[in-house]
């Protein structure tokens, strides 16, 4: 049996006109409110996933981690009363317990929770587990383009690679025999979107391919994106596949939403379509 579990990391600040490109600001604020700062409110949520039958345990991204610098914080306004540790003890877990981190892509609010500072020494976060990514952002990371670079904090996961725990997964791989990597090169070079087979449904990952409900519509393209037309291409594809397939489609950001299905509307567009809490799926 799959069960799965939301894991809350706390939210953060980023500008609103960043987060969906040349969308006008007229439409995205009525979907996303901005403050003062022209700044929206975004999760940073993670996802457990517990194969009970080999008694895996994967956590999908780690969130931005407590390690850097309060000047660094200061720029995202971090806030909420949840984080990695906590939301992984309340669902029932321990760091121990883990027995295998997903990562995603290397920016720093998916993987910054993967290493932690102890007494002003780095260490994985998970002891017992072993951290993934697909080799293509692995290389991408150390020798980012000028507009990624500030995404990529080497302190992150560099310490995975030299202590021998961290291994590349390729597309098509199936991690703890219920999760099949699919990779995607729009948003960052080399980012795993994860399909997690679950006996109800198919659950997708978004990550920052879809990185929350208001980023169905295909044009609503993040600024991030170092290939903003093929990260079309690819949403295009995995949107008529969800819709299709009946899948469930997990969102990162979304701090309203955990998951939500994919339907189309009368003009044959994608859109959110009802939501669903993960808890739902855990039984």
């Amino acid at each position: 049996m799959i069960k799965l579990y939301a894991i809350n990391t706390g939210n953060f600040h980023l500008d609103g006109g960043a987060m969906f490109g040349v969308v006008p600001k007229t439409i995205w604020e009525k979907l996303v409110p901005a403050n003062d700062k022209n700044l929206c409110n975004w999760a940073m949520r993670c996802l457990l996933v517990h194969n009970t039958i080999s008694n895996r345990v994967v956590l999908i991204d780690t969130g931005i981690g407590s390690k850097q610098s309060d000047k660094f914080f200061s720029y995202y306004d971090l806030n909420g009363n949840h984080s990695l540790l906590s939301s992984i003890i309340n669902a029932g877990f321990t760091i121990d317990q883990v027995t295998d981190v997903l990562l995603t892509h290397l920016h720093f609010d998916h993987v910054g929770g993967a290493v932690t500072l102890q007494n002003n020494e780095l260490t994985p976060t998970f002891p017992n587990a072993r951290y993934w990514v697909h080799q293509d952002q692995w290389l991408h990371a150390h020798n980012p383009n000028p507009r990624e670079k500030a995404s990529f904090l080497p302190e992150n996961y560099d310490l995975l690679n030299q202590l021998g725990v961290l291994s590349f997964l390729n597309a098509g791989d199936f991690l703890a025999d219920c999760i099949e990597i699919r990779v995607f090169n729009g948003h960052t070079f080399g980012m795993i979107v994860p399909i997690i087979h679950t006996e109800m449904k198919k659950i997708v990952y978004g990550a920052d391919l879809i990185p929350s409900s208001a980023h169905i519509p295909v044009n609503y393209v993040m600024g991030y994106d170092i290939q903003p037309l093929i990260t079309m291409q690819e949403k295009s594809q995995l949107l008529a596949e969800i819709t299709t397939e009946n899948m469930l489609l997990f969102y990162e950001h979304d701090a309203s939403c955990e998951m939500s299905g994919v339907i189309k509307n009368e003009k044959g567009q994608f859109i959110k379509g009802e939501g669903y809490p993960v808890s739902n799926l855990t039984a």
